[in-house]
């Protein structure tokens, strides 16, 4: 099978493309800066930007199926302001799946987002939900993946739990009691390789976290208990923590502002973590826990 990962140089796409090939696929990893070293041998390279169609159309020809996984993390404020969340995740989504359904391509296999809603609190939330809808709307056999966050080696999430959340007197948003139920990528990228491979899959909405449920505060204590430092949160009103962000979103290249504040005001779990329709139990997932005890 022949298989294009759009964003595959990418946290999530590198460990794709290896679960990929280890199960004997021709595999294309697809991205702006398709030079990454952490690509296993193998695995073809392509150059695109999916917000600019004439530059991806090239590499969905003879595919097989396609696995959408580009995105703005929805964890920092982007550089170019959170409109940029509409341009890469909806009318990039609109520009892959108008690749594929020109060149023949049957499957998409689309990487959205917990709480993914048109009508959304966030640019972030918004832009994953409208991207949804054109997939879904679209003539191809598609599978939607909905994780919390995801964590791993050259991920993102511990090391902004670190940087929001400083070591010993931790200043935390509500106390920190928003709750994430995080996932390793060692366990999400099989997941998305069987969503390639089984057509029980097809029209499927998943959404999947890792097998426990922490707050904030949670995930910052583990985070620094492991590097033997402790935390003691120091709850800062939310409101206050709203005006503080909004105004910090203003300062040019800031990490954060008001988006980010509002992803804050809603938990990032499951209501019924589809992890069993790949065979799997909270048993057999890593939990954040293990993995940063090494």
């Amino acid at each position: 099978m022949k298989v294009l990962v759009a964003g595959g140089s990418g946290f999530i796409g590198s460990h794709l493309c290896r679960e990929l090939k280890e199960r004997g696929h021709s595999v294309t990893a697809l991205s702006r800066s398709p030079g990454n070293d952490e690509l296993p041998r193998g695995v073809s390279k392509a150059m695109g930007n999916v917000t600019a169609y004439d530059s991806i159309q090239e590499a969905f020809e003879g595919m097989d199926v396609v696995v959408n996984l580009v995105a703005l993390s929805p964890l920092f404020k982007p550089s170019g302001g959170d409109e940029m969340h509409d341009t890469v995740h909806r009318q990039g989504t609109e520009n892959v799946v108008r690749a594929c359904e020109e060149h023949g391509v049957s499957r998409l296999v689309q990487m959205s987002a917990l709480g993914a809603d048109p009508q959304g609190e966030t640019a972030y939330i918004r832009a994953k939900g409208k991207a949804e809808e054109i997939v879904k709307n679209s003539s191809l056999d598609w599978v939607v993946f909905r994780p919390s966050v995801v964590f791993g080696d050259g991920g993102e999430f511990v090391p902004f739990t670190k940087k929001l959340a400083p070591p010993y007197l931790t200043p935390l948003p509500g106390g920190g009691k928003t709750r994430f139920q995080p996932i390793w990528v060692g366990d999400l990228a099989p997941m998305l390789a069987d969503a390639c491979e089984g057509d029980e899959h097809v029209g499927q909405t998943y959404e999947v976290g890792g097998p426990d449920k922490l707050t904030l505060a949670e995930v910052a204590k583990l985070a620094h208990g492991a590097a033997g430092r402790s935390v003691t949160v120091v709850p800062v009103p939310m409101g206050l923590a709203g005006v503080g962000l909004s105004i910090l979103g203003k300062v040019p290249g800031a990490p954060m502002g008001a988006d980010q504040y509002r992803s804050l005001k809603f938990d990032n779990t499951t209501d019924d973590n589809a992890i069993g329709a790949f065979g799997l139990s909270a048993s057999d997932l890593t939990s954040l826990e293990a993995y940063l005890a090494g």
